[in-house]
């Protein structure tokens, strides 16, 4: 990935980051590597990262085919649900990181609002 690239998706995700921080709200953010997906909620004020899962975990890893497809995305979406619910947070806001709504990013949003997360 190319440094260029790597700025314009940032680029991208600056506006989304600061409408969310006028919301208030916990922000559930997303990062795709070539291999592994990661998903974190953080604070409304971004200063703690209150739950976390990633391909990269033994126990969403187990039995998967590949880290990097979509049911990979999807186990993941379905890890972070459970795991903010059960910190006492069911209402967050997406932050895809500049990436597009499709794909990794798409499937696991789907999961994480199946899981029980509000959006």
């Amino acid at each position: 990935m190319t440094m260029e690239k790597k700025t314009a998706r940032l680029r991208r995700a600056k506006s989304t980051r600061a409408h969310i921080r006028n919301l208030g709200v916990a922000r559930l953010s997303v990062l795709r590597s070539g291999q592994h997906i990661y998903a974190q909620v953080f604070s409304a004020d971004g200063s703690k990262v209150l739950a976390a899962a990633s391909t990269v975990q033994a126990d969403v890893k187990e039995g998967l085919k590949s880290t990097k497809n979509l049911e990979a995305a999807a186990r993941v979406g379905r890890a972070i649900a459970a795991k903010a619910l059960a910190a006492g947070i069911d209402k967050v806001a997406f932050d895809r990181s500049g990436y597009r709504y499709h794909g990794r990013v798409k499937a696991l949003a789907d999961a994480a609002r199946e899981g029980g997360l509000q959006f």
